[in-house]
């Protein structure tokens, strides 16, 4: 029987990867889609391959509220693409609604707001299962370097990740009104940056290593994406390793995307399309590149959440511990940037 679903959320995202991915996921039939605006949520809906019905806040209608839409009794499941500020109390009450939920990434505004939430989920102690869309622990560069790094061994010598990219105001998600104006810390950096740190983390424990302190810097460079749009931070993980993460998104005329894992044993370096392998054979070092599709990882990521609902398990992937800690280590580079350096414990 195929699991019923909603998609809470009408925006890009929802567009160009939500709704594909529920298309390709046998396991899920789309019921329903939500938006603030009748507008939003009937333009989504025209793209699906049948009719759904549409909820919606503006204009006031009677039986098409949110609530209404978690009260249904075939949905069994929400996808929630919403503002990061609004999220939290959405996935409350579709839980509490008694639906399983995939919501966004990042998992709340600050690591304040996602302890309480995953507290309360805790002691609910509900057999609805949250998980919390991180596509990049899905994206196969990513999941093929983990595997790499597991074969090479070895001990971590160093790492760094490098994304130098350019948002204008013209740009398809500037343009989103909650973007433009962020209510939550780091603007940009927390909305984009927080799919790297999940990938450096990803990397990082194939090593068998995690961040241990952070110092940072943070700087505005392009003022309509105040009110940061650079960090910059060295590292230094538990076995006292040390590294780099370098992230920008006002670099207008430098284009670079890569992560980069030394090993005693060789290395390997993360872009969007490729992994290069790098081993040392007695006096010659030898690289190899394995290059991918440029697909997001969302469909993955989707079908994961259609199947932990059918086994009744969750995929570790979509942990809420997972997204609590991706924030926390995010959230220890900003507010090391606002102490002007000052080391974080994380």
């Amino acid at each position: 029987m195929s699991i019923g679903i909603a998609i809470i959320g009408a925006g890009i995202f929802a567009r160009q990867e939500h709704l594909p991915a529920v298309k390709a996921t046998p396991l899920l039939s789309l019921k329903a889609i939500y938006s603030r605006s009748k507008a939003s949520a009937d333009k989504l809906a025209e793209s699906t391959a049948e009719p759904v019905k549409t909820y919606y806040d503006s204009p006031t209608t009677s039986s098409h509220s949110l609530n209404h839409l978690l009260a249904r009794e075939d949905i069994d499941a929400v996808i929630i693409a919403l503002p990061i500020c609004v999220q939290p109390t959405v996935i409350k009450e579709a839980i509490e609604a008694g639906k399983h939920v995939l919501s966004e990434k990042p998992i709340a505004k600050d690591i304040g707001t996602a302890a309480r939430l995953i507290r309360w989920y805790k002691h609910q102690k509900r057999e609805e299962l949250w998980s919390v869309g991180e596509n990049f622990r899905f994206f196969d560069p990513v999941t093929f370097a983990v595997e790499q790094i597991k074969k090479l061994g070895g001990e971590l010598v160093t790492f760094s990740v490098d994304l130098h990219a350019f948002i204008d105001e013209y740009d398809e998600y500037y343009q989103t009104a909650w973007r433009q104006k962020p209510e939550y810390q780091g603007g940009i950096i927390l909305d984009g940056g927080i799919h790297y740190v999940a990938a450096l983390r990803c990397l990082l424990e194939a090593a068998g290593q995690s961040i241990s302190t952070v110092r940072a810097s943070t700087s505005l460079i392009e003022k309509n994406l105040a009110p940061l749009d650079t960090l910059s931070a060295n590292m230094t993980t538990t076995d006292k390793c040390n590294g780099t993460f370098n992230l920008s998104y006002g670099s207008k005329f430098r284009r670079e995307c890569q992560l980069r894992i030394m090993l005693t044993t060789g290395a390997v370096v993360v872009s969007p399309i490729e992994v290069t392998v790098s081993t040392n054979d007695k006096r010659t070092i030898r690289d190899q590149t394995f290059r991918f599709l440029p697909v997001s990882g969302v469909r993955k990521e989707v079908a994961a959440f259609a199947e932990s609902i059918h086994t009744k398990e969750p995929n570790p992937r979509g942990s809420p511990d997972q997204a609590y800690h991706d924030l926390k280590l995010l959230q220890g580079m900003l507010e090391s940037g606002e102490e002007e350096g000052a080391a974080k414990r994380i």
